[in-house]
């Protein structure tokens, strides 16, 4: 229905954003909400998914047509709602995970929240060999991923921010608690915390 939203980033929180375009503020979801910080009260185009379902009805946002594309083929496999594909593409690198579907990899799958041995099969079964054409960019560039720090503005607030956000993806508090002291020595953005604990969480 919507493609994308051209727009001004008013709100920033764990779960969504909020996109104000022609005077109506769009609550969007979206992989990693704190990824939008340095865009906050500046226009942006923000590509778009709308979920309807007899119990909801959603927005979803990216920053590029190619995680949007990623999104619609993970909701397409049995077993994967909104939420699990959201958490999928939260790693920030969405070329990663092409890249374990394409090994048949279950071992890396199954580490994100609600992805068991079955799904991640599922996953391989559905999408194997038919990504390439839709997400042509990512097979070349697979694992290459350009980390870029910034100065926090609160480290604190910022480490509390990532963990809201962990917790709304649907990884428990055990598991955030296991890895909260290796980010702890860490000075990040929100958005660098998030990252830094998936990568934790996906080893």
């Amino acid at each position: 229905m919507y493609d994308y939203i051209k727009g001004t980033v008013e709100f920033i929180g764990p779960e969504y954003i909020v996109v104000e375009a022609g005077g109506i503020g769009y609550q969007v979801s979206t992989p990693n909400p704190f990824s939008f910080s340095k865009h906050i009260h500046q226009a942006m185009q923000i590509f778009t998914y709308h979920y309807v379902r007899e119990d909801l009805m959603a927005l979803y946002g990216f920053s590029s047509r190619e995680e949007k594309i990623l999104f619609t083929k993970l909701l397409n496999v049995s077993g994967i709602g909104p939420k699990g594909a959201l958490a999928i593409l939260a790693s920030g690198v969405p070329e990663q995970v092409v890249q374990a579907i394409e090994e048949e990899d279950e071992a890396f799958l199954v580490k994100f929240p609600g992805v068991g041995k079955k799904t991640a099969r599922q996953m391989i079964l559905d999408l194997k060999g038919k990504l390439q054409q839709a997400l042509p960019d990512y097979f070349p560039n697979l694992f290459n991923e350009e980390v870029h720090v910034e100065q926090p503005k609160n480290s604190n607030l910022a480490l509390e921010e990532a963990m809201l956000a962990l917790l709304s993806l649907g990884y428990s508090e055990k598991e955030i608690k296991k890895i909260t002291p290796k980010l702890e020595v860490e000075t990040l953005e929100t958005e660098q915390y998030i990252k830094k604990a998936l990568q934790f969480l996906l080893k």
